[in-house]
């Protein structure tokens, strides 16, 4: 659900092939070879050296995908050498604001003037409804209460055990400004999937040509209402790099 939905509106805005995009925080490469996959040049980085070699691996024999090790914070890409960003992983990793600002900052840096820079967010009662509520967290973890507490209230989440995951969950506004703070001009922001995260039958859904179309359909209905934009787990937001004066 989440990666159709991306998808669908990362190409609502994204220049034809074979435009370059860099795909930054990229993990294992879903996302990159998906573009590779739509004649795009690929600028893939991650800071997970696993991740790089996983892509270079499932990109050999092909074109146009450039993997390596990198930091969203201070990119190795040039000044306006790419069409389109996609930072759908960094934001929520980040969870000091300084650093989620040089993450946005360095892809505007990178994009050409007017660029779509797709920035992904968890929503900040996602661990609520999601956690709390889908999965029933708090039936395994008795801190699960006072968790959910501190993240709505300052949008830490802390690791529910060593190694799990830890983040930073926003609001629609928090982003927003965030957005702008970097320099970035906001041309749409969304909710991906809606309440279609709370189906348990969600996977047989979209496994079904009918029943996926409407599961996408009531999640592009409700995409940007605005009370209703923080229900789902994922927030998407289209920004761009503004063009040069003149």
């Amino acid at each position: 659900m989440e990666f159709a939905r991306t998808t669908e509106v990362v190409l609502r805005h994204l220049p034809p092939p074979p435009a370059r995009v860099a795909d930054i925080g990229g993990g294992p490469g879903r996302y990159t070879l998906w573009l590779a996959g739509q004649g795009y040049e690929v600028a893939h980085r991650d800071p997970v050296a696993l991740h790089v070699e996983q892509v270079s691996a499932a990109a050999r024999g092909g074109s146009g995908v450039d993997a390596a090790v990198g930091d969203a914070r201070a990119l190795d890409l040039g000044d306006r050498s790419v069409d389109a960003v996609l930072l759908l992983g960094p934001l929520y990793h980040l969870r000091r604001r300084a650093d989620r600002l040089l993450a946005l900052r360095e892809a505007a840096r990178v994009a050409v003037p007017g660029g779509p820079v797709f920035v992904s967010a968890i929503s900040r009662w996602a661990p609520r409804l999601h956690g709390g509520l889908v999965e029933r967290l708090g039936d395994r973890y008795p801190t699960i209460p006072a968790q959910l507490r501190r993240v709505e209230r300052t949008g830490v989440l802390e690791p529910l055990f060593p190694a799990s995951f830890a983040g930073y969950c926003h609001t629609p506004r928090g982003l927003r400004s965030e957005i702008r703070a970097a320099g970035l001009e906001l041309v749409d922001l969304v909710s991906l999937e809606g309440i279609a995260f709370a189906l348990s039958d969600l996977e047989r859904r979209m496994a079904d040509p009918a029943s996926r179309e409407l599961v996408l359909e009531t999640a592009r209905a409700v995409e940007r209402v605005p009370e209703l934009l923080g229900i789902g787990p994922h927030l998407l937001a289209t920004a761009r790099r503004p063009t040069a004066p003149g």
